[in-house]
């Protein structure tokens, strides 16, 4: 991976990281996206500026030929059948993306999280255990931290918690963690991956290079399961939020246990969590099975798992106005993440939703809409198919805005005391936003200053 002549492609957080690891490492460094510089927002430009005087190259809104480059590095968010890669790969080139780029690089093990939800919280709740179990912990990945940027600091007795997406995993090939999980499959990310079969190899790819000294955490419960647990070439372990593992973690009478050892043991009470929902149940059990076989002492693991809040952006509390209660589930960015949105709350919602089409259904959310939602504030580029949906499901409680802060507006003049206004908008945000992360951080600060 030394002295190379590299080009990444893509000039987001993650391509960014690779080019300066490339750089450090010997490597001739160009990086190419299509987009114009005066396109990129300030803090970009300032990136491909100090870049730029560290000696790699851009390529911005150019043609070119990926042949004269003897390595090249994808973004995540790269679709992987564009044609001049396709050109590339048919030529022989080596195409690799930046976690497999990073990992070549790592000596520490390596715990790798994946799965349609609950990635981030629980891959956050892991890194937490992790940190109060080695202080040399680096938590990475489609987390918000790129491998790149941590990797060549990271010491051979630290440990990696990434987390880790289909779109990061389908360009990998010697990606290898020791322990890792797949939280569930779900319909998600169709426009890319084109078909469920694909998606679920891409996920599959999480265990492809470990072995029997490894470790796979899996869900029960999961429709995949199955498939999953004879495709796997590594231990498995299982958690399961109805019934006991036969080894693994799961909830049984309101309590949380794990009998991955000799003995089953209890490892606290559900009302002992801070984390609310069925979801998060799951979220905590999957942590539970990961860091246990990882060998974390039990001791660590239930402390840091009663004084865990959550993660930003996922079904986050923002205040309460005149009564109505305001959450922010900006990462719900597929169906079965807002449909555990909508789960998680306990009072009449007012609910925005909309955004990017992922070529999904919304069937099964509209459906829970009935005796649960009382009025949607629909937005985004799928609105007319969220629609129709309701129309086909007699839900006639929506109304379509133009813009983010008119559908905010709304819902403030018309809930009532004792009600909640929810984003969960079962779609991606980059139709209208740079990130789910934007669209959250612009609800609670719209929020925060409605009058009440």
């Amino acid at each position: 991976m030394e002295n190379k002549n590299v080009i990444i492609v893509g000039c987001a957080r993650s391509g960014l990281a690779a080019s300066k690891l490339a750089k450090r490492n010997g490597c001739e460094v160009t990086v190419y996206d299509q987009k114009a510089y005066s396109n990129f927002h300030q803090d970009v430009q300032q990136d491909i500026d100090d870049l730029r005087a560290m000696g790699i190259q851009f390529k911005l809104d150019e043609n070119i030929s990926l042949l004269d480059y003897d390595l090249i590095i994808l973004s995540p968010g790269v679709p992987t059948d564009l044609p001049f890669l396709e050109e590339a790969r048919n030529r022989g080139k080596n195409i690799i993306g930046e976690l497999e780029y990073a990992s070549t690089f790592c000596k520490a093990p390596i715990v790798a999280i994946t799965g349609t939800n609950g990635k981030t919280t629980t891959t956050t709740l892991v890194g937490e255990i992790m940190k109060a179990y080695n202080k040399h912990t680096y938590v990475v990945g489609n987390i918000g931290r790129a491998f790149s940027e941590d990797v060549l600091d990271i010491p051979e007795d630290g440990i990696v918690v990434a987390e880790v997406s289909s779109f990061q995993l389908e360009t990998t090939k010697t990606f290898h963690p020791k322990v890792a999980a797949i939280l569930n499959i779900t319909p998600d990310h169709l426009n890319r991956h084109k078909t469920m079969e694909n998606y679920c190899q891409a996920k599959y790819d999480v265990f492809k290079n470990q072995t029997v000294a490894d470790t796979i955490v899996l869900n029960e419960k999961d429709p995949y399961f199955e498939e999953a647990k004879k495709l796997a070439p590594s231990n498995v372990i299982t958690f399961n939020s109805d019934v006991q593992t036969a080894q693994g973690a799961y909830k049984e009478a309101d309590a949380l246990y794990e009998n991955i050892g000799q003995q089953t043991e209890r490892i606290c009470a559900v009302s002992e969590l801070k984390i609310v929902g069925a979801h998060n149940i799951e979220n905590a059990l999957a942590a539970i099975a990961i860091c246990t076989a990882f060998g974390v002492p039990r001791s660590i693991i239930i402390d840091e798992l009663k004084c865990f809040m959550g993660v930003e952006h996922r079904l986050e509390y923002v205040c309460t106005k005149k009564g109505v209660d305001y959450y922010n589930d900006s990462k719900a960015t597929n169906v079965d993440a807002a449909i555990r949105g909508l789960l998680g709350m306990s009072k009449p919602i007012h609910l925005l939703g909309g955004g990017m089409d992922k070529k999904i259904s919304f069937e099964e959310w509209v459906k829970l809409f009935d005796g649960r939602v009382k009025k949607l504030y629909v937005i985004g580029e799928c609105k007319d198919q969220i629609i129709d949906e309701c129309n086909k499901q007699g839900f006639i409680a929506y109304e379509a805005y133009e813009t983010f802060a008119q559908a905010i507006k709304a819902a403030y003049s018309e809930a009532q005391k004792e009600e909640c206004v929810l984003l969960s908008p079962a779609c991606a945000s980059w139709d209208m936003f740079e990130s789910y992360e934007q669209r959250g951080d612009l609800f609670k600060e719209i929020v925060n200053h409605l009058e009440g």
